[in-house]
């Protein structure tokens, strides 16, 4: 089973601490696998690689603006998080959880598997979505029904991974003011366009609240992952979980311990073209 809670909107700072710690907890197994739903004021990531030529904005700008820049442990290269953006960081235990074909989920099945639930979540509203070789993350299909002519992206992806925990995870375009976009290059592409949900559907009046839009995105990582998903109310809710197990007999481990870093494949460094690349912790 994974809980899931919407946060709504909460500061950039605050989200890397609230990892942080149910990481932590999630490495204890104190709780169980979580996604977190929410949304940030504007800010600029950069991850560990990112290229700092990629923020087209000056500093001076970007603070007349509101907009704060913070460098991350995720892979890829710089992103646009803002208001109408749905966020979610999924805090897996990447052994928990079993390739369709048998064996344990690594690094790069997981990536697909979010990429696949954000193309389902666009499916849901009538937008046809889907993957570019060698681009980490969801694309909306041109005029002509392809990827190939005028693909834009929606969501975007970028993961960190230690000792089998994730955290980071994507962001889809949902009512996101599009021109903050041109203050960076985004992930480091300079020949394709972003978009959004309320762009591409055909009668954006309909398009239900981020919340909505959350839950939708909960019942597909659902059903791609193939596990139940539990809405829980708030943060105390889990913190009380913690406590329970930590207060009571240690569980039995739902899979083998395994201490050591997960070994990345080789199609890892694949990633790199333009989408947010994975790396190792």
């Amino acid at each position: 089973m994974v809980q899931y809670l919407y946060l709504g909107r909460i500061a950039y700072d605050a989200a890397l601490r609230l990892q942080d710690e149910l990481v932590e907890l999630r490495r204890e197994e104190r709780i169980g696998n979580v996604l977190l739903l929410l949304e940030h004021p504007p800010v600029l990531t950069l991850g560990r690689n990112a290229n700092r030529a990629n923020v087209l904005a000056s500093d001076e700008l970007l603070a007349s603006r509101g907009v704060t820049l913070h460098h991350i442990n995720r892979g890829g290269d710089v992103t646009y998080h803002g208001p109408g953006q749905l966020i979610g960081y999924p805090i897996f235990d990447l052994r928990s959880l079993q390739r369709p074909a048998g064996g344990r989920m690594g690094p790069v099945d997981f990536v697909r598997d979010m990429e696949e639930a954000l193309i389902r979540l666009c499916g849901a509203y009538g937008v046809r979505a889907g993957r570019i070789a060698g681009l980490t993350g969801v694309w909306v299909e041109g005029a002509d029904g392809t990827l190939e002519s005028n693909a834009r992206k929606i969501g975007a992806i970028g993961i960190h991974v230690s000792r089998g925990i994730t955290s980071h995870g994507f962001a889809f375009n949902v009512r996101t003011d599009l021109r903050d976009f041109a203050l960076i290059n985004p992930c480091g592409i300079t020949d394709k366009p972003v978009t959004s949900l309320e762009r591409e559907v055909s009668c954006p009046a309909t398009l239900p609240g981020l919340e909505m839009v959350a839950d939708e995105a909960a019942r597909q990582f659902g059903h791609v992952f193939q596990q139940p998903m539990l809405a829980i109310e708030n943060m105390d809710a889990l913190r009380a979980e913690a406590r329970v197990s930590s207060d009571g007999d240690p569980a039995e481990r739902a899979f083998p311990a395994e201490d050591t870093p997960l070994e990345f494949p080789q199609e890892i460094e694949q990633l790199r073209g333009g989408g947010s690349r994975l790396e190792r912790a």
